[in-house]
């Protein structure tokens, strides 16, 4: 690669004001709002200086480890604390902008100019004199200059009403029946609602204490995680990509002798064959989000995705290791591709001796997550690359930290590569990031191989010498500890206040479908004050769960359940107006207001149906949004003509395959149909329409959650639906008499004389087609 590529390849910007200063400290003021909306009730410091400025053009340099270390003004980054040690930390970063805002230069304040490049900065110029942060930066330095305030200021609207004020929060049932779906694709049951309706929220712990112990919950957590570490996405077949030749080349491929002389039929033998490979491919993928499962399973501590000393392996799998004889005792079906068990794996023994794994316990080092060969290759490496993706998506996943962001802006590659032998550590621009991703991209260099070879392996010559030394956060890792330097940094990963919240923002993502807010980047919006109002008090959230997350021995189930109590999830998004635009801003991403995946869709189908649809998957699933985790790795949350037309076929088919069929059963069995029969016509009796109605409140309840009275305009509505249908029917000659031949399947009623089975399924298909049932 040539240099200029390099460093475009290599290089993130750099921010920085590299200057002492000396002066008195001021008392912190409140802020002032953009016009228009009121500012966060916080002082000026952190909600102007600190987020306009601070966090965004100076900590990335002027922090340990960061290239500015060296001096007088070094900042404390906030985000890796909390509690006190987070407001001890706001203090100092406000005495030392405060100490700089008080140097003078010709009488002018030094900081000011530094920030523009009238004075040698390392950063250069890092802010425009136009600019809404120069701006607030200047206002900063008037303040500490100025006279104390008698009072301090106040916001443009002292009487900002709570972030939640007018909100409108969904009632007990609806959060019932949310969280149900949500977390084990079921209704609640009539004894859960009996309790929410006596007792209110007070008995929901309990009652996610029993949904969390449901199968159907175990599989909601991995297909949620999964969402987020993509490890289902593994490039090509896995017995080849995952285990190498290399260091599994007598095993990978045991399916390929597996004895399946037992099954006569030949054509019956080699379908069995095609089937073994396939349960094996799938279980391997599996064992990472089973991993998951097992922690979240057995209520073990969380940060054991980072620090777990075992892997989990099936029946199957353990073939693929080698390993099956000495663990088979361990499972309940050792014919069972499925089924999963801890497992600590053996050092990797290579054809090479030379390339054999060191070792001083003779197992693999496992560290959760972070040493699966699946992990590992789901996000590999190459000559170029040198392990930086993996230390992206490992900031990404396990702390929160997207290190793309860690600089402010891109400044000349080509120059800093003519004018540094190593531009990446010796270029200002290039070391505020590498300084940070390569020391971790170096706990991978055992890992140094490329697609297909398999995962583990040394580099030819040694680890590059012209990156950082391995390490993290400015600790280096011990020579004595390069063969377990995964479980090394996932230890550090687990005592990383940021690992905590991460895997709150994680809990937050699998339930809402929406990542959590980043702070407002457009200091020129009208609306800037609202919205970091809305960033900073869902940071409180999170923040507030992330902390009992931790204190609480990081069991994940806690964290959801926190989530579920707390007024961002139980906020209605679709009932809760507000006209004044501010409020609008602050409360536009709180709530569930989201298309369901295909995946919800079908399970609740099954939830309120008694079986899934069974066609949202494969390219159906991918043409409603659904993910790949390997090329479409983010569903898609804005509808398109496409889902529109599965949206109607699906609603088409259900109606049709179930709602004969549920007439055809005993009244009492019937999941949909108990209190009305095909007989009772519109308009014949005053009793036969209030049974239609109690009918369409009842579909209304189970379809939709909606609780609607029989005289409501929604049953109203409805109601004239369905009178319509029949009234056209009759109104037609020639029609026939019994359902269509499709809908009449699988031990459905065919008789239909008065039309009304066909009606109720028109019903049905335009409750299918309600926002209510499409999203949540």
């Amino acid at each position: 690669m040539s240099p200029p590529i390099r460093c475009i390849t290599l290089a993130l910007s750099v921010c920085g004001l590299v200057a002492s200063a000396r002066g008195q400290d001021k008392p912190p003021v409140a802020p002032v709002a953009p016009v228009g909306c009121a500012a966060a009730a916080d002082n000026y410091f952190e909600d102007e200086v600190w987020a306009k400025v601070g966090v965004r053009s100076c900590l990335t340099c002027h922090r340990k480890g960061g290239d500015a270390e060296d001096s007088a003004f070094v900042l404390h980054d906030p985000r890796k604390v909390d509690g006190a040690a987070r407001d001890a930390a706001m203090r100092h970063n406000r005495g030392a902008f405060a100490k700089m805002a008080a140097a003078k230069e010709k009488d002018k304040a030094r900081i000011l100019l530094k920030v523009v490049g009238d004075l040698d900065h390392g950063g250069n110029d890092v802010l425009k004199p136009d600019s809404a942060a120069y701006r607030t930066l200047a206002e900063f330095v008037r303040r500490v200059n100025g006279p104390a305030a008698k009072t301090p200021e106040v916001a443009v609207d002292p009487k900002a009403p709570p972030f939640f004020d007018g909100a409108v929060m969904i009632d007990n049932r609806r959060l019932l029946r949310r969280v149900t779906l949500s977390l084990a694709g079921r209704l609640p049951t009539e004894a859960e609602l009996s309790s929410v309706n006596k007792l209110g929220l007070a008995v929901l712990p309990a009652i996610l204490d029993a949904v969390m112990k449901e199968e159907a919950f175990y599989d909601r957590v991995r297909e949620g995680f999964n969402d987020v570490f993509l490890t289902l996405g593994v490039d090509g077949n896995p017995d080849q990509s995952v285990l190498s030749y290399e260091h599994f080349e007598k095993t990978r491929q045991w399916y390929a002798k597996h004895d399946l002389s037992h099954i006569k039929d030949e054509a019956e033998r080699k379908k069995a064959g095609y089937k073994l490979a396939d349960d094996y491919r799938k279980a391997l993928l599996a064992e990472p989000m089973k991993l998951v499962e097992y922690i979240v399973r057995n209520d073990r501590p969380f940060t054991e995705v980072v620090t777990a000393d075992y892997a989990m392996v099936s029946p199957y799998t353990a073939r693929g290791y080698g390993v099956f004889d000495e663990v088979k005792g361990k499972f309940k079906n050792p014919d069972d591709p499925f089924e999963f068990v801890p497992v600590r794996l053996k050092a990797l023994t290579s054809r090479n001796k030379a390339e054999n794994q060191e070792s001083a316990t003779g197992f693999y080092p496992h560290a959760g997550l972070l040493g699966t060969f699946q992990y590992l290759a789901r996000y590999p490496t190459t000559e170029t690359n040198r392990n930086r993706l993996r230390v992206r998506m490992y900031y990404q996943h396990f702390l929160g930290v997207d290190v793309l962001e860690l600089a402010a802006r891109v400044s000349d590659a080509a120059a800093a590569t003519a004018k540094f032998p190593v531009p990446t550590m010796q270029a200002a621009e290039c070391v505020v990031c590498h300084k940070t991703i390569d020391p971790v991209a170096g706990l991978y260099q055992d890992f140094w191989r490329f697609a297909d070879q398999g995962v583990f392996g040394k580099r030819k010559g040694g680890w590059f010498k012209d990156m950082f030394g391995p390490g993290f956060e400015g600790e280096d890792l011990p020579p004595g500890e390069r063969w377990r330097a995964l479980q090394w940094l996932g230890e550090r990963t687990a005592r990383d206040p940021r690992f905590a919240v991460a895997m709150t923002e994680h809990a937050y993502y699998v339930l809402t479908g929406r990542k959590v807010l980043l702070p407002p980047k457009d200091l020129e919006d009208p609306l800037y004050a609202a919205r970091l109002r809305a960033y900073r008090e869902q940071r409180k959230a999170v923040e507030s769960i992330a902390a009992r997350f931790a204190k609480t021995g990081f069991n994940m189930k806690g964290v959801f359940k926190d989530w579920v109590a707390s007024d961002f999830y139980r906020i209605d998004g679709v009932a809760t107006a507000l006209k004044d635009p501010c409020r609008r801003a602050e409360l536009d991403d709180a709530g569930l207001v989201r298309m369901l995946s295909p995946e919800q869709i079908e399970r609740k189908v099954a939830a309120v149906f008694g079986e899934k649809w069974g066609r949202l998957q494969g390219e159906m699933g991918m043409l409603y949004g659904g993910i790949d985790s390997k090329e479409v790795t983010e569903r898609a949350t804005d509808p398109s003509g496409a889902m529109g037309a599965i949206q109607r076929i699906m609603s088409n088919d259900v109606a049709c395959k179930t709602v004969a069929r549920d007439f055809a059963r005993p009244a009492a069995e019937r999941t949909l149909f108990r209190g009305i029969e095909p007989s009772v016509v519109p308009g014949a009796s005053a009793d036969g329409d209030k049974a239609i109605r109690a009918a369409i409140v009842y579909l209304h309840e189970r379809v939709l959650g909606r609780y609607d009275a029989a005289d409501s305009a929604e049953v109203d509505r409805t109601f004239k639906l369905f009178a319509g249908i029949v009234a056209d029917a009759k109104a037609q000659k020639g029609i026939e008499k019994r359902e269509a031949y499709a809908c009449r399947q699988g031990g459905a009623v065919p008789d239909d004389p008065h039309y009304t089975i066909r009606a109720w399924r028109g019903v049905v298909t335009y409750l299918l087609r309600r926002s209510e049932f499409l999203y949540e």
